[in-house]
């Protein structure tokens, strides 16, 4: 994707936010770091652009409640640390758009997932990324979506953003590009 096309990608996911939520009230953005927290960031501009009214940010790092043997740090630099605060203010009976950059095989929602319910109790949860690539192996897909994708497992895709990586765009690597 060029950076014209993730800026149509954005503006469309917006509206489709907006819709679907019938406005911003009691909406809160909560970004998956890195890139996510970036992406909930710029979703939330433009729809208060569209609606005059800005949801709620946060961020919420799902890494201590996954499943499939990550176990690192969190890109936060902590065992556990939601940066930007979400608690159960911010959560109980609010609309909450889990916002991360690539859908794979849904391990990382169902820890985000996870995570904002350990932190409270939202009315509705969904989910916002810019690319799905497929390869569930959850019963979990994404409301809103950039673009669709489809890839081997071997391949990666490499979502790019201007705030973290001077530039925009989203990449396509194969395994024998990476090696090499």
């Amino acid at each position: 994707m060029t950076a014209t096309e993730m800026a149509r990608a954005f503006t469309r996911m917006a509206h489709e936010i907006i819709e679907r939520n019938k406005g911003a009230h009691d909406l809160l953005l909560a970004g998956v770091p890195t890139r996510g927290v970036q992406l909930a960031t710029r979703l939330a501009d433009l729809i208060n652009r569209f609606e005059k009214e800005t949801p709620r940010l946060s961020s919420i790092d799902p890494t201590p409640f996954r499943d499939d043997g990550i176990r690192v740090r969190g890109r936060s630099g902590a065992e556990y640390v939601a940066p930007g605060g979400v608690d159960g203010a911010e959560v109980d009976g609010r609309r909450v758009v889990i916002v991360d950059d690539v859908f794979h095989t849904g391990r990382t929602a169902r820890a985000a997932m996870d995570a904002l319910m350990h932190a409270g109790r939202p009315e509705r949860v969904q989910l916002a990324v810019l690319v799905n690539r497929g390869h569930r192996e959850l019963p979990i897909s994404p409301d809103f979506v950039g673009k669709h994708i489809p890839t081997a497992r071997s391949e990666r895709v490499n979502v790019m953003l201007a705030e973290v990586d001077g530039r925009d765009c989203v990449t396509l690597t194969r395994a024998a590009d990476v090696e090499s």
